[in-house]
């Protein structure tokens, strides 16, 4: 059972489906500016099996034959539906009330993947916030 929700807890849902891929890491535009961030974390499951559990996402028409979700009051990006895929949806991963339950094996749309990521894996990884200076 894959259960989850927005970051205020209006929206939660769940699926009792198991995946239909295993999860990806998108780089595409579009998922970048949905999220601000540089990539999104995605499992798919069968549309008819994702179940909300309180308030409904908004959704918006993203490109044409594509809607993805979201939070109406905090914003959470949480879903992606593409018509070419009609009994399929796509969840964030990180919405997820365990996101280390399942892992990404692969990244998708890498032509659009920004320049710097290459070296993020070189990066200080620190614990907890940074500190100035």
């Amino acid at each position: 059972m894959l259960k989850g929700g927005c970051l205020c807890g209006s929206v939660r849902y769940r699926s009792a489906a198991a995946p239909l891929y295993p999860p990806t890491l998108c780089h595409c535009r579009s998922c970048q500016r949905a999220a601000g961030a540089h990539a999104v974390a995605w499992v798919t499951v069968p549309r008819a099996s994702l179940e909300y559990e309180a308030a409904l996402p908004v959704a918006f028409a993203s490109s044409p034959g594509v809607m993805r979700s979201f939070c109406a009051h905090c914003g959470t990006p949480l879903t992606y539906w593409n018509r070419h895929r009609a009994d399929e949806i796509d969840v964030t991963l990180c919405t997820l009330d365990d996101p280390n339950a399942l892992v990404p094996v692969d990244h998708i749309w890498t032509q659009d993947a920004l320049h710097w990521e290459a070296g993020l894996g070189t990066l200080p990884r620190r614990a907890q916030t940074r500190t100035p200076g």
